[in-house]
């Protein structure tokens, strides 16, 4: 090879590895990261339970101001309800990254930010907004917008930063606000069979009905829930099969549909693998492995795979999918080891289409960009080579 090659070559190479390190730097698991931190269990628990970790985790650029165990019990001795606490943490959930530095040296000395509690659309005017302000002795103060300008609160440390994707810093108090601390009522009952019925999946949702099944799903709908539901036309396709199940083993199928936690889409891209789901009872394991290629979603339970073609609904803790076949697990079907070419595709057409196009591209996406070009410069590394 002669030297000029070698030397773009390398070139190449480096600004490959450089692309991939980008492309994967900006995924990060709040509850991980505080998990190495005892002093903050309390309100690394309350991120859990309020499913605010989850939305945070799907953020590109945040800034978390985190209170340790003592501000925690301070806070909870006010006894808020569940859906007060998510409100007044979401306040101190920043929008935008403030790593130790940049805190320190606000232009102007004082700035208001943004944090998930305005972006909730449920803070009036500016009442979701922090003021972070610089002052003497190089300590930095923080406050609610709507606090009548007190500011309740200074910075302690940094506990991580990895810029400009995610800040945790430590601050001494909880901050005050009328507006995320008044009372808030439990959001309206979702309706998990009306939501289906609505978005072309009443087949399912009927069966979920006429079994008793959707019992289990409402059940564990709190705690954070993931449906998958077949098309009208898979489940018509499989009905023929379904008939022949035993009672018992109807629900079992039915729950199979379900796993008993929130993900998100990009929560199944990047967490590829084995997942449990409602129906998974000790030695009946009911599994299935979640894979995806080319931004296409995939279930495969080793009898048939299932494609994700969108997303029905998406309000946390509740998230439901649209998929293209019926699931069928290997404890009520015999495995596909080879498929024959002529053998008939009873449990799902192919050509079943998503709810509208807004799911099509939550489900189905081309190339993304970096992928893309990864895929270019391997072909030019492959031309080089010859």
């Amino acid at each position: 090879m002669s030297p000029p090659k070698a030397a773009t070559l390398f070139l190449l190479l480096f600004f490959l590895l450089l692309l991939s390190s980008t492309t994967t730097s900006n995924a990060h698991n709040i509850t991980r990261l505080l998990a190495k931190y005892p002093q903050f269990s309390t309100f690394n628990h309350y991120l859990t339970t309020t499913h605010l970790a989850s939305q945070i985790n799907r953020r590109q650029t945040i800034t978390v101001l985190a209170l340790d165990n003592t501000a925690m019990s301070s806070l909870l001795a006010k006894h808020y309800s569940l859906y007060t606490l998510k409100n007044i943490i979401s306040l101190h959930v920043l929008v935008d990254y403030f790593g130790s530095k940049k805190l320190h040296r606000i232009s102007k000395g004082s700035t208001l930010t943004s944090t998930m509690f305005q972006a909730t659309g449920t803070a009036p005017g500016t009442s979701g907004y922090v003021n972070i302000t610089n002052l003497k002795g190089g300590k930095v103060g923080f406050g609610a917008e709507d606090n009548e300008g007190k500011l309740d609160a200074t910075f302690v440390k940094s506990i991580k930063e990895i810029p400009y994707n995610i800040s945790i810093v430590q601050i001494s108090h909880a901050l005050n606000s009328p507006e995320a601390e008044a009372p808030t009522a439990a959001p309206s009952q979702l309706n998990l069979t009306e939501i289906m019925s609505k978005q072309g999946c009443k087949a399912f949702a009927d069966l979920l009905t006429a079994s008793g099944a959707d019992d289990k799903f409402n059940e564990n709908m709190d705690a954070g829930l993931t449906v998958f539901c077949p098309t009208d036309s898979a489940v018509k396709g499989f009905m023929p099969k379904y008939k022949n199940l035993t009672a018992s083993k109807k629900v079992s199928l039915l729950l199979y549909h379900g796993i008993p936690v929130f993900m998100s889409l990009q929560m199944l891209k990047t967490n590829n693998g084995v997942m449990n789901t409602l129906a998974t009872d000790g030695a009946n394991s009911y599994d299935f492995s979640v894979s995806n290629e080319d931004e296409v979603v995939s279930l495969d339970t080793t009898v048939v795979t299932a494609k994700v073609l969108g997303i029905l609904k998406e309000e946390e803790p509740l998230i439901v999918f649209k998929i293209n076949k019926v699931l069928m697990p290997k404890e009520l079907f015999k495995p596909v080891v080879a498929k024959e070419a002529n053998a008939p595709e009873a449990d799902a057409p192919a050509d079943s289409e998503p709810a509208d196009a807004e799911d099509n591209t939550n489900g189905v996406q081309g190339l993304g960009g970096g992928r893309l070009v990864m895929l270019v410069l391997s072909l030019w590394i492959g031309i080089l080579l010859i």
